[in-house]
């Protein structure tokens, strides 16, 4: 299996491009850090490509997919991964923060999808992962509203692509992976700063997640949640809201 994973420099990315290599599958690594990435290949093993990329621009990821068609002949699966988060209240989000939230988190699944989706449909197979967010079903961090708003609409392009593929390229999976909190450098990352996800209670491990993505990718379809009871309490939100009737 040939797999591409964007974000891989560090964080989830890094942990499932590892998990992977250890699973003898063939990975291409995507991140802008060069150095980085190239530390995260060496350890997947000999089967593993690191290409510096800037997801957020179109060319970079069209090269990304043409990298891994020349070094392994086809892709099996695309795992956009890459993103930001920001830490700012609702009320004082400009609009440079909602277009970086936009251009990092939604616009760089969206290049994935369109530059992978003739590829796949040429093989009549194929899994597209994109790796959302809990926020996006719930909104328990209220700092992080244009971040959640982002992921939200990562899941309203992975529903409707699965709807629309449905009839047509069954054998084209979607999957959408909605982590909570997990320890990684997320938090200092984001715009704004904000808490050390290393350091918040509870937060899951990094190669716990990779692994529960590592398991999807081959045959898994639709929303993946990492950790248990995620699913139950999305619902209960969602009851929630619903106007009484």
């Amino acid at each position: 299996m040939v797999v591409v994973v964007t974000g891989a420099s560090s964080g989830i990315g890094a942990a499932l491009a590892l998990e992977l290599g250890r699973r003898k599958q063939s990975v291409v690594l995507a991140a802008r850090r060069l150095p980085e990435l190239r530390q995260v290949a060496e350890r997947c093993g000999s089967a593993a490509l690191a290409v510096q990329a800037d997801v957020t621009r179109r060319e970079d990821v069209r090269r990304l997919l043409g990298a891994a068609l020349d070094r392994f002949g086809h892709v099996d699966a695309w795992v956009s991964n890459a993103g930001r988060g920001i830490t700012r209240p609702l009320e004082h989000l400009s609009d440079d923060d909602v277009d970086a939230m936009m251009r990092d988190n939604v616009k760089s699944v969206l290049y994935g999808i369109q530059s992978v989706l003739p590829h796949f449909k040429e093989r009549g197979e194929g899994a597209i992962v994109n790796v959302s967010s809990f926020l996006a079903r719930t909104p328990f961090a209220t700092f992080r509203a244009a971040y959640s708003a982002s992921k939200a609409a990562v899941n309203s392009l992975g529903e409707t692509l699965r709807f629309e593929l449905a009839q047509q390229y069954p054998n084209i999976r979607v999957i959408t992976v909605m982590p909570g909190v997990v320890a990684t450098d997320f938090g200092i990352n984001a715009l704004g700063g904000g808490p050390d996800s290393r350091e918040l209670p509870g937060a899951q491990d990094a190669g716990e997640v990779a692994r529960i993505i590592a398991d999807a990718i081959p045959a898994a379809r639709g929303d993946v949640y990492t950790r248990p009871g995620q699913l139950e309490m999305a619902v209960d939100h969602l009851r929630k809201l619903a106007a009484p009737e």
